[in-house]
């Protein structure tokens, strides 16, 4: 029921489409780089675990494609290594985004000598978007820090917890943190609810979410940096409309 909720209630802002300057297939190179940094890690677990034939992604984009190049050749070492012959296995990824995003971009770059069958499967991962134990492998990259939603209290005016002025809760007040933490807690309970539902029995799930070392605040990470600046101009942005407007 709280996947059902959840998935009722998201927000969906796809990235920026197409394959242009702007786009999110031409400004994803940090992500990829945790991509790769990420592989050692996933060639060690699934060395762990048993045949993967179900795949689902949850990102589109060109990172998307190594992700997947990266599990399969990973599973087909493992069965090198133990003597079976790989060229047996047949893989089925499935590649999960909001509905609004540019799955058509997504079909056209499939790489032609692909060995696997593709198929893209829209809604938020918040709630349940395959049935019941039919994925063997869950792989989440620079994905899951999104909300589902804008906390209401957020852009409520009577609410102790207003944000006025920012676009995240970067030097806010307390209510505002404690509104934003319980957003993402409800989202993290909503998805790995409907995960296990869907994942198999001894099924893998793996999540790639930005952090931050013990002890560094917030205030000192270069997201929040960023996120700082890009808030003060699109206030600077504001007050010059609303003056433009005046006169």
């Amino acid at each position: 029921m709280a996947a059902e909720k959840t998935s009722k209630l998201s927000e969906a802002y796809p990235m920026k489409a197409g394959d242009g300057p702007n786009s999110y297939a031409k400004n994803s190179a940090y992500q990829k780089g945790v991509v790769g940094a990420a592989k050692e890690l996933l060639n060690r677990a699934i060395r762990d675990l048993s045949v993967l034939q179900h795949l689902s992604h949850c990102r589109l984009g060109p990172n998307t494609f190594l992700s997947v190049e990266n599990i399969l050749e990973a599973v087909e070492f493992k069965y090198q290594g133990q003597g079976f012959n790989s060229q047996i296995l047949e893989f089925q990824v499935f590649f999960n985004d909001h509905t609004p995003n540019d799955f058509n971009m997504l079909f056209k770059s499939l790489p032609q000598s692909r060995q696997y069958y593709a198929a893209g499967v829209p809604g938020s991962f918040c709630g349940r978007i395959f049935a019941n134990a039919s994925i063997h492998l869950v792989h989440s990259s620079y994905a899951l820090h999104w909300l589902s939603r804008v906390p209401k209290e957020i852009v409520d005016i009577d609410s102790p917890a207003w944000n006025k002025g920012r676009i995240d809760y970067s030097n806010s007040t307390e209510e505002v943190v404690r509104a934003y933490e319980a957003q993402y807690a409800e989202d993290m309970e909503c998805f790995l609810h409907a995960r296990a539902q869907e994942i198999v029995y001894g099924g893998l799930m793996v999540l790639i979410i930005p952090g931050r070392p013990n002890g560094t605040p917030h205030s000192m990470t270069l997201l929040n940096a960023v996120h700082q600046l890009l808030g003060s101009c699109l206030m600077d942005l504001a007050r010059k409309v609303s003056n433009y407007r005046l006169l």
